[in-house]
């Protein structure tokens, strides 16, 4: 008997350990005095009356001291300040900080998440620090913000070790509230119009600066690998050749008549800012493909509802900011909040940019209301895009690429970065309990808000707010 159904395959994305090509400063200098340690060796040699192999032994189970000619070369790249060598051997070695690592990044995306950032791109693992968090318990922006793990359903629903399955696919479209259905059985009325992802997450334009034929191929070919979406001008498109059902065509409505030479069909397309006749357009040209809009944050969104729109992107500047300088956190509550009061929820997707540029804050943003994130100053730093000055918005920002870039490289950085932020997603699913990605979109009950919780616990007190 033959099988017709297709073959169930578990979704998956393959990682592998890349390291950078570029040469960024180490996390950590490691000094060592010659001297003192040539005394050292020289005690060693007489102690274990000329053992070589004991004297010349490498302690470090890092491998610093492994090179060549040991702790009189040492190598800082694979320093991970466990300070063991300080400890035993301090008055000849010394481990500190490396200045010049603090450097990488801005004000916002600070070194400490370009540090994490380049952990999960080069291993595609989860980074876990054996002596627990060090950082900050609440603070600005998404600081500010904890998820709440104490309704564990059940702990072995774990999704990143296999041994239950967690969903990570969302939808893109419109679903209505209910369906109805004739007299002959079938759907009358709306039904749904959309598309699944296997991972929340699309990748979005790169910076204006990184405009390069491989930075392009990079992005779409990811896409394609992890089955999700890159959003690409769409003269980019036809200048860099791209193709596939994986890309997104950005399209000003200055542009739209242009869309009917794509050479293929998209199953998405990004109207470049509202302008009712260009939206309508889009939808004659390509009769087949759902049209997500490109707007700011804070834009009159029930009113873009009430004229077609189903898909919105919203964005915000690489600080996560909108113009009046709300924090994204906020406007994508107050984005949810307007279309479940108005009770239409379902029929819209809200995929937001800006702002989101660690793991942690994926399942964050989801809990807050959107449906989706587009990546953008992520990819770069996976990619080592190293940040010249303070990078806020997309036009101005200037990131400086290395020369070496090549596509396998870089595909297989995002790759990895994907793999860690979904592994780190279904961790949080997992200790919730939540079966699926889809029913953690606006479970505010699922976290906690620094500024709520102060207002109640110090509502009175003097001082408090001033």
């Amino acid at each position: 008997m033959t099988n017709n159904f297709p073959e169930y395959h578990r979704y998956h994305i393959d990682t592998c350990n890349t390291l950078g090509i570029a040469h960024w400063p180490t996390r950590f200098r490691v000094r060592v005095g010659r001297i003192g340690l040539a005394k050292h060796l020289l005690k060693g040699l007489i102690d274990t009356r000329l053992n070589m192999e004991v004297v010349f032994s490498r302690p470090c189970i890092y491998r610093v001291f492994s090179g060549p000619i040991g702790g009189f070369a040492p190598r800082p790249e694979h320093c991970v300040a466990c300070l063991r060598c300080m400890n035993e051997y301090h008055e000849f070695v010394r481990v500190s900080p490396n200045l010049e690592r603090r450097k990488l990044g801005d004000s916002y995306f600070t070194f400490n998440y370009v540090d994490q950032l380049t952990y999960e791109s080069e291993t595609g693992m989860v980074p876990v620090k054996g002596a627990g968090y060090r950082g900050r318990f609440g603070g600005e922006g998404w600081d500010g913000m904890w998820t709440d793990m104490s309704e564990i359903v059940r702990p072995t629903r774990d999704g990143i070790h296999g041994r239950e399955f967690i969903s990570t696919s969302v939808d893109i479209g419109s679903k209505p509230d209910f369906l109805v259905f004739g007299d002959d059985g079938q759907p009358e009325g709306a039904t749904p119009v959309m598309f699944s992802l296997p991972v929340p997450f699309i990748f979005d334009l790169l910076p204006a600066s990184v405009d390069s034929s491989t930075a392009w191929q990079i992005l779409a070919e990811t896409a394609h690998a992890v089955e999700s979406l890159a959003i690409v001008p769409l003269r980019t498109l036809s200048l860099r050749g791209l193709t596939g059902t994986h890309l997104v065509p950005l399209v000003k409505p200055a542009e739209v008549e242009e869309l009917a030479r794509l050479a293929f069909t998209p199953r998405l397309i990004e109207l470049d800012g509202w302008e009712s006749a260009a939206f309508a357009r889009v939808k004659e040209i390509l009769p087949e493909t759902l049209t997500s809009l490109r707007v700011p944050f804070g834009a009159d969104l029930m009113g873009l509802y009430r004229q077609g729109a189903r898909v919105f992107h919203l964005t915000a500047d690489y600080h996560g900011r909108s113009p009046d300088g709300t924090f994204v956190l906020d406007l994508i509550r107050q984005a949810h909040k307007a279309f479940v009061e108005a009770g239409i929820r379902e029929e819209v997707t809200l995929i937001g940019s800006g702002g989101l540029i660690a793991a942690e804050h994926l399942p964050k943003s989801i809990i807050c209301g959107l449906d989706l994130v587009a990546l953008d100053t992520p990819v770069v730093v996976t990619l080592q895009g190293t940040l010249a000055g303070e990078c806020v918005d997309r036009e101005t920002s200037h990131f400086v690429m290395s020369k070496k870039l090549t596509v396998e490289w870089g595909m297989q950085r995002l790759k990895n970065m994907s793999a860690s932020w979904r592994d780190q997603l279904l961790e949080i699913l997992g200790a919730m309990g939540i079966r699926e990605v889809r029913r953690l979109r606006g479970e505010v009950g699922r976290a906690m808000f620094m500024k709520d919780l102060e207002a109640e616990t110090f509502a009175g007190v003097d001082g408090y707010g001033n």
